[in-house]
């Protein structure tokens, strides 16, 4: 046999083992990303970061039903005046085009038509946009009661941290009570910067920290000791309302995240505490 006919077969065996190992390369590797991922934090249970989505999707899906009635039962009901308050600091014009995120069950998008209404603004319409099929069908039939405008509203399925839609599509972004349950809020922020006009205002309205020591204690008291147990009397479920509870103590204070908000790229970041500092009105512009 030839030595050159010797190389060629030497080099397809090696060929063909390398083949044979590929598999085992790739399940390696793989393994090996799943190990490296990132943990993050589900209220205070620590998972892996691709957990989180699916844990926090099952908690709205489960409370979906209950989830106006109980938030009147854990604010007291102060909950519609922070949201009252909230559309009041937006101050919809003629032609405003909001989108909505995490808005499901339609509070603000509802509170939106409802201010430019009665201000007899022109042109305006509201997209709410929730990863949760669940909480965007209770929306939808609660604005069918409502009688409102199909024109006016339009509902879609997404993720804050990839939006489906075109750069500089609105010219208002908001988002209540939902950007904490985010695996990553610099994500959400910079998705909201996407898809504003320039000029275009962000808002958030989000459960912070208190400004007085023995508030915050009374108020740890209450939110630990109460809102579990009104989350299984009124809704059938206790550990949803524990995770809705201690995933308020992890989001960043007020001013972490109004720095998170300007490293997104945004101008003239501010925010306004209600009721203490339970929660704060976070605004800012993209210019």
């Amino acid at each position: 046999m030839s030595r050159t006919l010797q190389r060629l077969i030497k080099l397809a065996n090696k060929r063909f083992l390398r083949s044979l190992e590929c598999p085992r390369s790739l399940a390696t590797q793989q393994t090996y990303a799943k190990n490296e991922e990132k943990d993050t934090h589900f209220g205070y249970e620590t998972v892996k970061e691709s957990e989180k989505e699916q844990k926090v999707h099952k908690v709205f899906e489960n409370v979906a039903a209950d989830y106006d009635i109980m938030n009147d039962a854990m604010s007291l009901g102060i909950h519609r005046l922070w949201k009252d308050y909230f559309m009041c600091k937006l101050s919809p014009t003629d032609n405003t085009k909001l989108l909505d995120v995490a808005g499901g069950t339609g509070d603000i998008a509802f509170r939106f038509l409802q201010y430019v209404r009665n201000e007899g603004h022109k042109n305006c319409h509201v997209t709410v946009c929730d990863i949760n099929t669940n909480m965007l069908e209770v929306g939808k039939i609660r604005s069918e009661k409502l009688n409102h405008d199909p024109e006016t509203i339009a509902w879609k399925e997404g993720n804050a941290e990839k939006l489906p839609f075109e750069h500089d599509t609105f010219n208002a972004y908001t988002i209540a009570f939902g950007i904490r349950n985010c695996t990553h809020i610099d994500k959400v922020l910079e998705e909201a910067y996407r898809v504003l006009q320039p000029g275009g205002r962000f808002m958030c309205l989000e459960f912070s920290h208190l400004e007085n020591s023995y508030a915050q204690w009374a108020y740890d008291r209450y939110s630990f000791q109460v809102i579990p147990v009104l989350g299984q009397l009124i809704a059938g479920q206790w550990k949803p309302y524990q995770y809705l509870v201690e995933s308020i103590r992890q989001f960043p204070n007020q001013e972490d995240f109004k720095t998170m908000i300007e490293e997104a790229g945004f101008r003239q970041a501010s925010y306004e505490n209600l009721t203490l500092g339970v929660v704060s009105i976070h605004s800012a512009f993209k210019l």
